[in-house]
């Protein structure tokens, strides 16, 4: 049951923040944890916008380049970007 509960909550409260939704202006751009945020949940901006023509993935009412910083670091780390940068381990027999 709390399984099911958190299936319904969790999309409901990641989509109150998505890029687009008037929260950000011209007077209150989004910053680089927006940025950060923003970067994370792309994947599903990039569904909801799908549907509404308002949301977007990146937020046009950003502060510049610290916005993107903070949205392409994000990108890159969430999708596993930086684990190509790693070195495997190998197990010795």
């Amino acid at each position: 049951m709390l399984l099911i509960i958190l299936l319904l909550v969790v999309p409901i409260v990641i989509t109150g923040c998505v890029p687009g939704d008037g929260r950000n202006t011209t007077n209150k751009p989004a910053g680089f944890f927006w940025g950060v945020w923003h970067g994370w949940i792309a994947p599903i901006s990039l569904v909801i916008e799908l549907f509404d023509k308002n949301i977007r993935i990146y937020e046009v009412h950003n502060s510049g380049w610290w916005y993107d910083f903070g949205f392409y670091i994000a990108v890159i780390s969430g999708f596993g970007g930086i684990s190509f940068f790693r070195k495997k381990k190998r197990k010795r027999l």
